[in-house]
């Protein structure tokens, strides 16, 4: 998929932009994803940001699932290091604000200094010059965040372009304990020695990581969007066997279908598209510790997807984990009911739900027979309409043809479970834009 930049436009464009005001909007979190307000009513507005914003929605233009606390950093965290994530964006705007987690933390998390800019290139730690902006937290640049919390940061005045990357660095001077993570970003972040958190040029981060730390969530003030699609899946939305660096996860392809269908005049959602995948998700079952490594769609619900800043409509793309790590047979309608508590969370909160079929996996290791007569209940009745609004056929759009219960060769990546780019980019395409119209039914 082509990635658009203009960043030399963009950066003779930046200088000639007013800073646009932002609501307040910062506050600790519990597990829940319930916010508080860090300040008490009618407190002042902090420096960065004026009261309050008069055009423009906040919504998701990034967010990724907090999916573990990270090996190796139970004594120090990442103590006396700068973080800088590297995000892409699926809708723009002229200010940004950042959620930040310790969901796996034991101990506060300290942060003394964050930052904002758009990156200078692809696959780059350096600041596109002009874009830098120092972030703040109800005024301050020094933030506490409780073990199990989570914070959101003050607006900070910035164009931010659709389909370009995103540098959110942090920086924290003292010990906190297990780093909340999450492993599988398909984007290349870096890390660097010492408060490097303003630094434009790339020089100080040595040092490139495959994983995403404490950044759970970029939000938007957009002209342009109307609200944001989350999407809740397991490893074939986190994208795993996607081109490192390149975008090319089903949900890129679906957020750049929205908005060539929005240009070319077509009446469908313009939605930031956010991806709550994480690698081995299941509907009913989290993982180890508490809270838990790779927690359940269940357990996660709240926070991931109804958490999300300006959430319209929900799709659902679960279930295979489900029957392939189970012991035994794994029961259906379990999985089923599951299923149908998410979509009718979703509905008490006014938000369609559109669901997709579980995948093949013939070839796999853990195929057998009888799991996939789980997996042919199971899109039976999602299909009949009766577990979500509406449908996406996946099994139908990558199986192949002459074998059914098998991916097609070249949307297979090669172990008979994942998609290939191919694959993911088909997933995108078969996608139904208008399914993501209208709110959710009075009754399903």
């Amino acid at each position: 998929m082509t990635r658009g930049r203009g960043y030399a436009l963009l950066a003779a464009v930046i200088a000639t932009i007013a800073a646009l005001s932002a609501a307040l909007y910062v506050g600790v979190a519990a597990d829940d994803g319930t916010t508080h307000r860090a300040g008490p009513p009618g407190s002042p507005h902090p420096h960065n940001s004026a009261a309050p914003a008069s055009t423009g929605n906040w919504v998701g233009t990034w967010a990724t699932a907090p999916a573990g606390a990270e090996p190796g950093t139970e004594a120090t965290g990442l103590a006396g290091r700068s973080v800088r994530n590297v995000v892409h964006t699926t809708v723009g705007g002229t200010s940004a604000r950042i959620t930040l987690s310790n969901l796996y933390g034991r101990t506060p998390l300290t942060i003394t200094h964050a930052s904002l800019a758009l990156a200078a290139d692809e696959g780059s730690a350096a600041a596109l010059p002009g874009t830098m902006r120092r972030l703040t937290f109800a005024g301050s640049p020094r933030v506490v965040i409780p073990a199990g919390g989570q914070v959101t940061s003050d607006a900070a005045p910035l164009a931010v372009p659709y389909d370009a990357d995103v540098l959110v660095t942090t920086y924290s001077p003292t010990p906190s304990g297990p780093v909340t993570y999450h492993p599988h970003a398909r984007q290349t972040s870096y890390l660097a020695d010492g408060d490097r958190t303003e630094d434009v040029a790339p020089t100080a981060y040595t040092e490139p990581t495959p994983y995403w730390r404490y950044l759970t969530a970029l939000d938007v003030l957009s002209h342009e969007a109307d609200g944001t699609v989350v999407v809740l899946g397991d490893s074939i939305t986190d994208g795993i066997t996607s081109t490192m660096d390149a975008d090319r996860r089903w949900t890129d392809v679906l957020a750049a279908r929205l908005r060539a269908a929005r240009g070319a005049g077509r009446d469908v959602p313009h939605y930031g598209v956010v991806n709550e995948g994480i690698s081995g998700n299941r509907v009913l079952t989290g993982g180890r510790g508490s809270p838990a490594d790779n927690p359940s769609a269940l357990s996660r619900f709240s926070r991931d997807v109804l958490g999300r800043t300006g959430v319209r409509a929900v799709v659902v793309v679960l279930g295979v984990n489900d029957i392939l790590r189970h012991p035994g047979v794994a029961d259906p309608d379990r999985i089923l009911d599951g299923l149908r508590t998410l979509t009718g969370q979703a509905h008490a909160r006014g938000l369609k739900v559109v669901g997709a079929t579980v995948m093949p996996f013939g070839g796999h290791r853990g195929y057998t027979d009888a799991r996939e007569a789980v997996r042919q209940e199971i899109n039976a009745e999602i299909r009949a309409g009766r577990v979500f609004d509406a449908v996406v056929d996946f099994d139908k759009a990558l199986r192949d043809p002459y074998d059914p219960s098998r991916l097609r060769s070249d949307y297979d990546c090669g172990d008979h479970l994942h998609p290939s780019d191919e694959g993911y980019a088909r997933m995108g395409e078969v996608f139904d834009l208008d399914d993501l119209k209208g709110a959710a039914p009075a009754a399903l």
